[in-house]
């Protein structure tokens, strides 16, 4: 009997596409890429589901601004977010749009049944409104006069709305994280929802007048308003699945892992849970929140400060997968912590090419000389290459344990660990010294093979982190085809393969 293969939908935020990428977008991205990749390379059914969120008034100030058709606009800057993901190797199985037919069609239907069900009402309402983060604020909330987010203070507004019934949600919400407290990772954010819980959170405006905001999605009873920007985007989460009757959307919701960052917790939170509760749709598996980059000053990053780093230029300058590999090895996910060109070179020069690319460079340079640039066939073993032989075994688990839990900076540090390890074995074993001993070249054989194993190893792990450069790696090993998972040690390597010379990681300067 075929065992039934585990089932993963990775999502990245629906990115607002009133700018182009920044660095906040490429982390989120990239970490929601990485674990698809490591989901796929053990076996499991992933889709990975990645888009842009192009209603609102935020785009429609800036596509005026820019002197521009609001179409136009949203579909120039959403292909700025396909070009970037194709330049950062970040491979979604779909791109959602959420001015696409298809998902206006879902939001439509989602908003008609709870219209009819008594879940939505129509009001009047007067309060704060931060265009910045597309919602009603409260005074509380604000530092200064604005949000600290925002660059320019909340207008006062006095409109008609229609109003989604959220507050009825609130007791249900706080027992379904009290009931899965694996729910929201890590878990402080679980407990600032749950203080948020403690006091009423409101109904939700989910429409404006079209009379002031005519870009967005007509609410289908009532054309003289559209649809709140959030309630719309959040739905694509489902739309892009073929909610409700598709089988993608079976087959792939009841496993959702949406990947954020902390700015959007009330929303994937309060909003997203509420919403679910009133369709009927089973919440998310697990939401992923990150913290915020800082700039080498210590603030969060932002266009204002000045103080970021370019994706696409840190991309082009040190290559996307040593970018890929800081901002998964340096910021542990869920913590606020520092991108700088100067992280960058340190994480560069240090873990990648004096640890692992002088690995692979000692190793291949030992093969090239004392044989030939020939994978030699292993003898027996000892106690050193036993120890290295069970690690390497033990890893996949412990990787993937670290993975499910959105720790990739631990899963990257469980492979460097075995990575000085096998520089250690090179000290411990000193094949220079072997190599003059006539005696000893059965003892090479294994020493050196033992290496090109490790290595092997290391490139299959750290595949999902840095596809391009550990393919290359595979490559110089003299292995064919993609990087595998959980080979067993002794089956990936074959003795007599040629093996290339390799400068993997060229140092910064």
């Amino acid at each position: 009997m075929q065992t039934a293969r585990l089932v993963r939908y990775i999502t990245t935020p629906i990115y607002y596409v009133n700018d182009k990428p920044h660095m906040g977008h490429a982390y989120a991205s990239i970490h929601a890429d990485v674990m698809a990749r490591y989901y796929r390379a053990a076996g499991m059914d992933v889709y990975m589901l990645s888009g842009t969120d192009e209603h609102g008034e935020k785009i429609a100030k800036a596509a005026a601004a820019a002197g521009q058709d609001i179409q136009a606009f949203v579909d120039h800057n959403a292909s700025l977010f396909q070009q970037a993901w194709a330049l950062l190797d970040v491979q979604p199985d779909q791109l959602v749009r959420t001015t696409a037919p298809a998902h206006k069609q879902v939001v439509s239907l989602v908003l008609q049944r709870l219209y009819e069900a008594g879940d939505i009402y129509q009001a009047e309402y007067e309060g704060l409104y931060s265009i910045g983060q597309e919602r009603y604020v409260t005074e509380k909330e604000l530092v200064e006069g604005k949000l600290p987010e925002d660059k320019d203070p909340p207008q006062h507004r006095r409109e008609t709305n229609y109003f989604f019934r959220m507050e009825q949600h609130r007791d249900g919400i706080r027992q379904y994280l009290t009931d899965h407290p694996e729910l929201i990772q890590p878990p402080q954010y679980r407990n600032e929802i749950l203080e948020l819980l403690n006091e009423p959170i409101g109904d939700l405006s989910i429409s404006r007048p079209a009379s002031r905001l005519a870009w967005g999605i007509p609410i289908p009873w009532d054309a003289s308003q559209v649809t709140y920007v959030w309630f719309d985007a959040l739905l694509s989460y489902v739309s892009a699945l073929g909610y409700p009757g598709e089988a993608a959307y079976a087959r792939y919701w009841p496993e959702a892992r949406h990947v954020i960052g902390k700015d959007i917790l009330r929303t994937h939170t309060l909003f997203w849970l509420s919403m679910c509760r009133a369709i009927g749709l089973t919440p998310y598996q697990r939401l992923h929140v990150s913290g915020h980059l800082l700039g080498s000053d210590g603030r969060k990053m932002s266009k204002s400060l000045g103080n970021g780093v370019d994706p696409l230029d840190a991309a082009r300058r040190h290559g996307v997968d040593i970018l890929r590999y800081t901002l998964v090895r340096e910021v542990s996910f869920g913590l606020d912590g520092v991108i700088s060109e100067q992280v960058l070179i340190q994480r560069r020069n240090h873990d990648l090419a004096n640890d692992l690319g002088n690995l692979a460079a000692r190793s291949i340079a030992m093969v090239q000389q004392y044989r030939d640039g020939r994978a030699p066939a292993p003898s027996s073993t000892g106690e050193l290459e036993q120890a290295l032989v069970t690690r390497a075994q033990a890893l996949p688990a412990e990787v993937l344990q670290a993975v499910e839990a959105m720790r990739l900076a631990q899963a990257c540090e469980l492979v460097m660990v075995f990575v000085r390890q096998l520089n250690q074995y090179i000290a411990q074993t000193r094949p220079w010294e072997l190599a003059k001993q006539a005696d000893q070249a059965a003892r090479l054989d294994t020493v050196l093979y033992t290496l090109l194993e490790g290595l092997r190893v290391v490139a299959d792990l750290l595949a999902p982190v840095m596809p391009t450069k550990m393919l290359t790696l595979r490559q110089h090993l003299g292995l064919t085809g993609a990087c595998g998972w959980n080979q067993p040690w002794g089956e990936g390597l074959q003795a007599g393969s040629t093996v290339m010379p390799l400068l993997l990681f060229p140092k910064a300067v």
